[in-house]
């Protein structure tokens, strides 16, 4: 895992060796303070000797400038490179997640993947210019003090020593309990986050069900867990952090009495004592910092580990090696003998389902909800992985071509329309980024949009909100059409893309469709007969199966599943 964090600063080496460099020269030079004051206090002032007194006092002036600058570059270029490393990890966690495939998000909750992208990185961040710091100020500080106290007096800088071994013991131990404490906070947090963003998100639901207790009592479940975590974390910082603090003060009183009895002897007198006592200040501080550091490496290192949790997931979903492109697709489909299940379920969904479509006809898919439609639909893009069975476009099969020219061959327009919170013309061009204002005027015309938009003050510049919550099902529904225009597809999926629109909205959009269709090959799921009676042929599907095949007239003669469906208006 080190070797992984380490990668993070090869990019940023100058800024590194800059960070650490400056580092060192402030702890060199904070050490030359107690030996100053100790020569002006031992030799200038008994002997009156006032000139050099004078020079060293400006001396010391001088080192105290020179530190504040060297602070300066360590806080500005240091941030500025836990900046940027925090900057390549969100750009790899986000391009990662981007290839992972539909079963990761089906079992992740987008507030803990929210969690890891914003606060993770943030504390790692601020480990990654911390911690060498930390390394670099206290080992020199620590190191260049006691040598110079030893070199005072031997018999003084041994008995000085012996409280460090106690501190960094002390600190090692509850520092691996904070590791876990933290870790666990994390968990809590992201669950809030999770938490926070349903309620938001169905605060339409929440509010017409007047269930805001409800959400209420489950915001207050996950806080107190929060709450209890942070708890327990803080008990076990507590003890951290006033066992040091003890052992610190008695650091002073270690040295202090030893240095008395070493006056008392005659071995050393009231400066050197006094410069001892320096030193300690001096030691307490990188101490202090290494306490810190404890706690914050403690929170990075958790971080980190959820960090790569991410990055090793791999996608379902990969290329193979000699994966091919198809130029031109015409989209005949062939499905041979699919099973399929999900990865949380027993039961299998899909169970020996064939199907043959020719290119440019347009076949419906037709069933009782969870009879295995929308499932099928999925897999022709290879959202999923069939378990068993063949799926061919064009003659090759999927798993041989490349899934992104896979699904740029495909254009789909689901019931549960996402829109962007971004304007129209954002969510139109998003079928094709570089289409020319005149491919996205003539987009929304057929798709039976464009008068609507128009009718806005500030037409395709229009805001449309949070997943489109500024406008009308049958609104977003052909803002999504216009945007499978600008795609161009060969193969198009209406997945029950008219079951929730009124009349009026379901006739602008079946009149989109059928302009969206033409030379194209169309798979429509519907409940509605009015959509899918005008198919060439139609499926009827049962329990993962297809139970029936045919016309619509066709089906109807047989008297059978379909037939009922369609007498009980089902469609």
């Amino acid at each position: 895992m080190l070797k992984r964090f380490l990668k993070y600063y090869k990019p940023h080496m100058n800024l590194f060796i800059l960070d650490l460099t400056v580092a060192a020269l402030s702890s060199v030079l904070s050490i030359f303070i107690p030996i100053l004051s100790r020569k002006v206090l031992k030799v200038y002032v008994p002997e009156q000797l006032m000139k050099p007194l004078f020079i060293t006092l400006g001396i010391m002036v001088a080192i105290i400038l020179v530190k504040m600058i060297l602070q300066y570059v360590r806080m500005y270029w240091g941030h500025i490179l836990g900046v940027r490393m925090e900057y390549d990890m969100r750009s790899d966690i986000f391009t990662h997640i981007q290839k992972l495939s539909f079963t990761y998000f089906d079992n992740v909750k987008t507030g803990h993947i929210m969690s890891r992208i914003s606060n993770d990185l943030n504390t790692i961040a601020e480990v990654a210019h911390h911690a060498p710091e930390d390394i670099i100020i206290s080992g020199l500080t620590v190191i260049g003090a006691y040598a110079v106290m030893i070199s005072f007096n031997v018999k003084l800088g041994l008995i000085a020593i012996v409280p460090l071994p106690l501190m960094l013991f002390w600190g090692l131990t509850y520092g691996l309990k904070m590791r876990e404490g933290f870790r666990n906070v994390r968990k809590r947090i992201a669950d809030i986050n999770s938490n926070v963003e349903n309620s938001v998100q169905g605060i339409r639901e929440v509010k017409s069900y007047t269930n805001e207790n409800l959400e209420i009592e489950k915001f207050n479940d996950v806080n107190t867990s929060f709450k209890v975590a942070k708890e327990k974390m803080y008990k076990i910082m507590a003890t951290f952090f006033s066992g040091m603090f003890f052992l610190t003060d008695m650091f002073y009183v270690w040295v202090i009495g030893s240095g008395s009895w070493l006056i008392y002897k005659g071995e050393i007198d009231i400066a050197d004592l006094l410069a001892f006592t320096l030193y300690v200040s001096f030691i307490m501080k990188p101490v202090q910092r290494v306490v810190n550091f404890v706690e914050q490496f403690q929170q990075g290192a958790a971080s980190f580990e959820r960090f790569v949790e991410i990055m090793d997931i791999e996608p379902d979903i990969k290329d193979k090696k000699n994966a091919v492109s198809i130029k031109n697709v015409k989209g005949e489909i062939d499905i041979e003998n699919i099973w399929f299940k999900y990865n949380s379920s027993p039961d299998w969904i899909l169970r020996d389902v064939s199907m043959k479509i020719e290119a440019g006809k347009t076949i419906a898919l037709v069933g009782e909800s969870g009879a295995g439609k929308s499932t099928l639909v999925s897999l022709i893009p290879r959202f999923y992985e069939i378990a068993k069975g063949k799926i061919k476009v064009d003659s090759t099969d999927i798993l041989d071509l490349k899934h992104k020219i896979l699904r740029e061959s495909i254009g789909i327009v689901q019931q549960n329309v996402f829109l962007f919170d971004t304007t129209i013309r954002d969510n139109i061009s998003y079928g094709n980024p570089y289409a020319t204002e005149e491919q996205i005027i003539e987009a929304s015309q057929k798709a039976n949009i464009y008068k609507f938009i128009m009718s806005l003050p500030e037409g395709f510049d229009t805001q449309v909100g949070e997943r489109g919550i500024k406008l009308s099902g049958g609104q977003k529904q052909r803002i999504s059409i216009a945007r499978v225009f600008l795609k161009n597809p060969s193969i198009l999926i209406f997945d029950e893309a008219t079951s929730s629109l009124d009349s009026e909205s379901e006739a602008y959009i079946q009149s989109a469709m059928e302009e969206l269709s033409i030379n194209r090959t169309t798979i429509i799921i519907a409940h509605r007969l009015s959509t899918v009676k005008n198919a060439d042929y139609i499926f009827v599907m049962e329990q993962g199966q297809v139970a029936e095949q045919g016309t619509h007239d066709e089906l109807i003669q047989t008297e059978k599943i379909y037939y009922n469906l369609y007498t009980k208006n089902m469609f």
